[in-house]
């Protein structure tokens, strides 16, 4: 038990070799759940503070965050969000531009809030 914990067996011997697949087998089939490994808010990862400006934040939103959202609930759907990201309950939304490219396609929006 002495050689498996302090990993004394020599590279290519077969002990070796269980060693890292009892490793790699810990590391795929353990489930998330056992280590609370969750996302802590929902697409944090298509949000981004920018440079804040006169008072306000701003952020780029990925078009991706407003993926299924109805047109009418972008507002609403995005202060939520923004709320959650910010841990400020009274922000308030009060700029929402389009980002496109030079082809007309949209990438995502810039977002002026102000707390």
């Amino acid at each position: 038990m002495k050689k498996y914990i302090f990993w004394e067996y020599a590279r290519g011997s077969w002990q070796y070799d269980v060693i890292v697949g009892v490793i790699l087998a810990f590391l795929f089939l353990t489930p998330r759940d056992w280590f609370r490994d969750q996302p802590r808010i929902p697409q944090a990862s298509d949000i981004s503070a920018l440079p804040s400006e006169r008072g306000t934040h701003q952020y780029f939103v990925d078009r991706d965050a407003l993926a299924g959202v109805p047109d009418d609930q972008h507002v609403s759907t995005l202060t939520r969000l923004l709320r959650v990201r910010a841990g400020n309950a009274s922000l308030t939304l009060t700029r929402m531009e389009p980002v496109v490219d030079s082809e007309g396609e949209l990438h995502g929006y810039i977002v002026s809030t102000r707390p």
